[in-house]
């Protein structure tokens, strides 16, 4: 009998010990394993602010079991904010002073381009994104975004024209769109730009920083604290949200955004996702839904810089959405992409995210639409990174001192 109920106890103790881990675990796709690694965030947060759901902040951490390289390819290059994969299996970087470069795979420089309107190079204003037409292999045409001195003071705008790539300039350029109104602010510019699968054209424009800007990321009247979905001539895309609402701008996808410098495809999906810079906490990670409201300023798990609540210090409100995942204290999250490769398995349609004051980039393992796993890379390089790109099954991730690293399985 003694025997019989030690057994007994031990099984009990295991079912214990199982259930109570389980909670803990996650797995990761495309391991044949389980993690259970603690958060990767140590440090306290900003505020006793408590997440909506488990999982929305502070997940369990993963490791990549892959041996990978993470190789400087090219340094220097000057103040960017973009590195995009080209159609053609090369690199453009865009500069903030106002120009761009072509870099192949290695990080040589191919060809310095220029001809783009004047911009606003101040705070964190300068020619910002790029990305290419759908067609561009045969009509060599690239979208641009960047902030434009535009009365009574400054914008963020998207811009079209023809690469010449032999003569190192664009031909014809045209600004399609304007996040108006302009305000006297060299902040919160937003922007990134990602074409959709049906060839509509996303943008991304924060709302300014200043508080006359910030209360306009709740107005539909606004341009500002927004994402948009347009045509290739700048025009409202067919089934936008708000097309038939009178006061409301036609161009409007989803608002309540503070300043998204993050925005890409899921490859798996189709569906857009997006990444903003909170305050003093509450940096989110999105999935953009047609004419939802994410609610900056009202809900935030932020505070001000200056420690001070915002609004009435709420995190939930009926109508408005939750980010799929938030930090507290902020990585301040700029340009993300989605790993679409099968080089590093586990990494497939994995979301990465540029970091800034963080100083990594960060991996975000998705299922669902739920965040269940994080890691950080390139801790050891001690650096603010500003831009992520994916490309045949590597990642290129450039500095804000305009270094240029190349991760690639080892």
């Amino acid at each position: 009998m003694q025997l019989k109920n030690g057994l007994l106890l031990s099984i009990i103790l295991v079912l214990v010990y199982s259930s109570g881990c389980a909670n803990h675990e996650t797995t990761v796709v495309g391991e044949n394993r389980k993690d259970s690694l603690p958060p990767v965030e140590k440090d306290k947060p900003n505020s006793d602010y408590k997440p909506a759901f488990a999982g929305q902040t502070r997940i369990g951490g993963v490791k990549t079991s892959t041996a990978y390289n993470a190789e400087k390819i090219a340094e220097k290059l000057g103040p960017p904010f973009a590195i995009v994969a080209m159609p053609d299996g090369r690199l453009m970087v865009t500069l903030k002073a106002g120009y761009m470069e072509i870099h192949d795979k290695n990080g040589a420089l191919v060809k310095k381009i220029t001809g783009f309107p004047a911009v606003v190079f101040a705070g964190q204003g300068g020619l910002l994104d790029v990305v290419f037409d759908p067609n561009f292999a045969s009509n060599k045409i690239i979208y641009w975004s960047y902030s434009e001195k535009y009365a009574p003071g400054n914008l963020t705008a998207v811009a079209k024209g023809k690469l010449n790539e032999a003569a190192g300039t664009v031909e014809d350029p045209i600004v399609i769109f304007r996040a108006t109104p302009a305000l006297n602010s060299n902040m919160h510019f937003g922007s990134r730009l990602v074409f959709d699968r049906e060839g509509y054209l996303f943008v991304s424009a924060g709302e300014r920083s200043i508080l006359e800007g910030r209360v306009q990321a709740q107005k539909l009247e606004a341009g500002l604290g927004k994402v948009f979905r347009i045509t290739t001539e700048g025009k409202p895309a067919p089934g936008n949200p708000f097309l038939n609402q009178p006061g409301a701008r036609p161009e409007i996808y989803s608002f309540g955004h503070r300043n998204p410098q993050g925005l890409d495809m899921n490859p798996a999906t189709g569906e857009i996702w997006e990444a903003e810079f909170g305050p003093r906490g509450g940096d989110e990670v999105n999935l953009v839904r047609a004419g939802k409201d994410y609610g900056w300023p009202t809900i935030t798990y932020g505070i001000e810089y200056s420690g001070q609540k915002i609004g009435d210090a709420i995190q939930q409100k009926s109508g408005m959405e939750q980010p799929v995942y938030y930090w507290d204290p902020v990585i301040s999250p700029s340009g993300i992409c989605f790993y679409a490769g099968d080089a590093i398995p586990e990494w497939k349609n994995n979301l990465f995210l540029a970091s800034l004051s963080g100083m990594h980039i960060d991996r975000l393992v998705i299922k669902d639409n739920k965040v269940v796993g994080e890691e950080r890379l390139l801790v050891d390089k001690h650096d603010r990174f500003r831009d992520v790109a994916y490309l045949d099954n590597m990642l290129f991730a450039i500095t804000d001192g305009g270094d240029i690293y190349r991760i690639s399985k080892k």
